[in-house]
């Protein structure tokens, strides 16, 4: 091995300096694609084959260059965005570096076709090992054409790292998303492998983008957000507390039309659904964000996708409050969805089954009080008769008599704290001219409107854990965490690991309502636990409030409070289980108290609504 030190040969310099813009097609197809932005394009068509990794085509109506540009169009650091170092402090486009072009032509075949605005012809170059090999005029439209075929032709080792043609253009397809969301104003076409993928109208309304870009689906559940001052503007959509997905991959932040990525904002977002959406789910949302140029610095990263904000703690206060607010506006009861498809497959069911006729229902309420099916021959009564005979018996003032729930006067709660309460439909209006009905599956409460024709199916557990959350939560904000002294201590022995974290964690406990001391080495004795978590598995509930801060180490305090809060629901009323009808009332009761009813803490519905009509289209009664 030769150790001596040299200077590299140009060719060298450039493909290690491809190597870190150029990654993969999609880099390409994002460079071009900000280039043709930056050239004040009003139409940008993207071609791709074989995902990308053979042909890649990106043409846009943008200004075009003349000849004496295209030059120098394809050197090292040759930009016309930037002039001076102090351009750095005020960038007002996508790219800047002059590095895209210079990386491309370095990694693959380019041809490009071009011309000005101001030229009456165009100019066609080709290039190899990004160097100009040959140079003619040709006519063209105004704006520029730009073609990269054989990626990696020359660097084998790189190719052979690329992936599959679907996931290359997965990839590609992503950006191009991206980039089509962040410009409504720009029409965008794209084509895979001779297939139109997608086609926007280029019409400046946020809107029909998204509805082109991601479909009907998310227009309906989608809400806009806007906010304006003299150097901020926070324009976009968020999901409803009911539209969520398994990853991150439709959550979206544009700064001045750049997609950046920003784990505080997303963060702050996120929290702000928390105990709205179930865990491991995450909101929707897709925001614009307009600041001056001079307040943000996007120079830190090569692909310029991480930015720094000199106003970061504005920004994060204001989005805040401001998807805190309108979520307060559109949390609401999600309503049962009834598939219309006249080819939906419907299972078949044998009327001569002998253990239809034995079938039985589960007592749900006090004895001896009890719920009981009747069956009836089919051949006795009609199908519309045979319907009305299932029946619950009920003692006839229970049929006429509402179902008296005790409630409060909704108070709105701040901004910090997102209800469920919809200002349309709370609670107190709810539960006016209801009825119990009686409990499914033992897990189901069923409350019938006696005066519209529809009915509320009601999850007795995570009723009940809303209510044990909130609860718990309302104890530690007034430092009044009822605890339940042990007649004597559970001593637990841990590992070295686990002890420095519940003695660095010691105060966080004891306000949480666990009396805890040290006993020897690597021990400790547990004195009290707090009673909202009732009687459990000592030692099984420590640890497992152990095992939560072990995997939450890097979180703040207040993230570690609201997690073991949330375990306090593992006590509440398991599905399943049998209550009472006076339990019930008492559930109700609560629940219509709570500042957020229609979620569990971990984000899963409480109560969902069935109107008579739903039942109707699913029997077939109405089309």
């Amino acid at each position: 091995m030769n150790n001596k030190i040299k200077i590299l040969d140009e060719a060298t310099i450039a493909k290690i300096a491809a190597g870190e813009i150029i990654e993969r097609p999609a880099s390409i197809v994002k460079e071009l694609i900000e280039n043709s932005i930056d050239a004040g394009a009003s139409n940008i068509v993207i071609e791709i084959k074989n995902g990308g990794k053979t042909y890649i085509r990106v043409t846009d109506d943008g200004i075009g260059m003349n000849e004496d540009e295209v030059e120098f169009a394809f050197l090292r650091h040759s930009t016309s965005k930037i002039s001076v170092a102090e351009d750095l402090l005020n960038i007002h486009s996508l790219g800047f570096r002059g590095e895209a072009l210079a990386s491309i032509s370095t990694t693959c075949m380019m041809e490009t076709l071009t011309r000005n605005i101001s030229s009456n012809k165009g100019i066609r170059v080709f290039l190899e090992e990004g160097k100009i090999i040959k140079k003619e005029p040709i006519g063209c439209p105004e704006g520029t054409t730009m073609i990269a075929k054989d990626l990696f032709y020359n660097t084998p080792v790189r190719k052979k790292f690329l992936k599959s043609d679907l996931v290359e253009s997965n990839h590609i397809s992503d950006v191009i998303y991206k980039l089509a969301l962040g410009n409504p104003g720009i029409s965008f076409k794209y084509i895979k492998d001779s297939k139109v993928i997608l086609k926007t109208p280029g019409n400046n309304q946020v809107k029909s983008n998204i509805y082109s870009v991601l479909g009907k689906d998310f227009i309906d559940n989608l809400f806009e957000i806007s906010y304006y001052d003299s150097d901020l503007s926070i324009q976009g959509y968020i999901s409803k507390n009911d539209f969520y997905r398994g990853n991150r991959g439709h959550q979206y932040i544009f700064v001045n039309g750049r997609w950046i990525e920003n784990i505080e904002l997303t963060k702050i977002i996120e929290n702000c659904y928390k105990s709205l959406i179930p865990i491991n789910r995450f909101p929707i949302f897709i925001l614009f964000i307009e600041i001056e140029p001079s307040l943000i610095d996007v120079n830190i990263h090569p692909t310029k996708q991480e930015i720094k904000f000199s106003n970061q703690n504005k920004i994060n206060n204001t989005l805040k409050q401001l998807v805190n607010k309108k979520l307060k506006d559109i949390i609401s009861i999600p309503k049962i969805e009834i598939n219309d498809k006249k080819n939906e497959n419907i299972e078949e069911i044998n009327f001569l089954d002998t253990t239809l006729a034995t079938t039985k229902v589960e007592k749900s309420l006090d004895e001896p009080e009890t719920y009981e099916k009747d069956f009836i021959k089919e051949d006795d009564l009609s199908s519309e008769d045979m319907l009305k005979s299932i029946y619950f018996k009920k003692k006839p003032e229970q049929n006429k008599k509402g179902f008296n729930i005790e409630v409060n006067e909704y108070r709105a709660n701040s901004l910090e704290e997102v209800s469920h309460i919809n200002k349309k439909e709370d609670l107190t209006n709810i539960f006016k001219n209801t009825k119990l009905v009686g409990i499914l599956f033992n897990t189901y409460i069923i409350l019938e409107n006696t005066v519209d024709d529809y009915f509320y199916l009601i999850d007795q557990h995570a009723a009940h854990e809303r209510i044990k959350y909130e609860q718990y939560k309302k104890e530690y904000e007034k430092e009044d965490i009822a605890i339940q002294r042990l007649l004597s201590p559970e001593i637990i022995q841990l590992t070295n690991k686990e002890y420095s974290i519940v003695k660095d964690n010691l105060d966080l406990f004891n306000k949480l309502g666990f009396e805890i001391e040290g006993f020897g080495l690597n021990s400790v004795a547990l004195r009290g636990v707090p009673l909202i978590f009732g009687k459990p598995q000592i030692k099984e509930l420590f640890f497992d409030i152990l095992d939560n801060m072990k995997s939450n180490l890097n979180t703040s305090y207040d993230v570690k409070i609201e997690k073991i809060m949330k375990m306090a629901c593992t006590n509440a009323i398991k599905g399943g289980d049998k209550i009472t009808k006076i339990e019930i009332e008492e559930l109700l009761n609560q629940l219509a108290k709570a500042n957020s009813p229609y979620t569990c803490p971990h984000g899963r519905p409480i109560i969902i609504k069935v109107t008579k009509r739903d039942l109707e289209k699913k029997f077939k009664r109405i089309i």
